[in-house]
């Protein structure tokens, strides 16, 4: 069996950027099919924050979250349990063999995940397979190589250039953003409405926050690990790239965004 490989993990660093994330930030394509009564599965739900917003507004439809790490899953259920949410269920699952009978969802949900998958297009056909007929499948993926910052501060390039090389080594795709369209019409959807929309970093505060994230990332997650463990990168060089990041996140001029594909496929 295929198998998903988490380029980043759960290093705290990695929760600070997720549980930023909305159904506004992160799923405003999607929120047109929502309606209260709907059932939806959110694949992927890391520390639960988009699934809870996905689910206040389909309840009293029943939510299905899963991920294929066990641990997280306490986390999403204390951000449902904190919003007074009930209409939740969680589990443990490969996307690429979800355990659910054919056509069990009104809506299936993943959010940076494709990207991180050994073979997406199994994954969408699973996808699909779990999404009743004139359901709606929405997927959406980050393109790194679409990333595009200001000023050209000396090591951010390094920094691309190491992470893209990490993700590959794990069997991932992280210019996903590009590549959802001609996964989704190999895994037979022909029903697809593709979109792009930008996560953009330029004030102070944001600045701050994503620079310092990516920095404390940079030495400290799962990432930094692989990139070290798997001779990418040496623990110096991996300094000299968070030092980079902390030099944006204190340039007055510093401007950071990223490119996400999105689709809407219906089953």
């Amino acid at each position: 069996m295929s198998e998903a490989v988490y380029t980043h993990g759960h290093h705290e660093s990695v929760l600070r950027s997720h549980r930023w994330r909305t159904a506004e930030n992160s799923a405003a394509y999607l929120l047109p099919e929502l309606s209260p009564g709907l059932s939806l599965l959110d694949v992927g739900c890391g520390p639960g924050t988009i699934t809870a917003d996905l689910a206040a507004r389909v309840a009293p439809g029943q939510v299905t979250a899963v991920d294929q790490a066990a641990d997280i899953l306490g986390t999403a259920r204390a951000e449902a349990e904190s919003r007074g949410l009930t209409n939740l269920r969680f589990a443990t699952a490969d996307v690429h063999a979800l355990d659910f009978p054919d056509d069990s969802f009104d809506v299936v949900h993943a959010h940076q995940v494709l990207q991180h998958v050994t073979d997406p297009v199994r994954a969408l056909r699973e996808m699909r397979r779990v999404c009743r007929p004139g359901g709606v499948v929405a997927v959406r993926d980050v393109d790194y190589a679409a990333m595009t910052w200001f000023p050209e501060v000396p090591g951010l390039a390094d920094w691309l250039d190491l992470y893209r090389r990490v993700a590959r080594a794990n069997g991932g795709e992280p210019d996903a953003g590009r590549r959802l369209l001609s996964w989704a019409h190999a895994a037979g959807f022909t029903d697809v409405r593709a979109s792009a929309t930008t996560w953009c970093f330029a004030t102070p505060e944001d600045r701050a926050w994503w620079g310092g994230l990516w920095a404390d990332r940079t030495l400290s997650s799962a990432f930094a690990e692989r990139a070290v463990a798997e001779g990418h990168a040496t623990e110096a060089e991996l300094a000299e790239l968070a030092s980079a990041w902390r030099a944006f996140a204190t340039s007055e001029d510093g401007w950071f965004t990223s490119l996400h594909g999105e689709l809407r496929c219906r089953a």
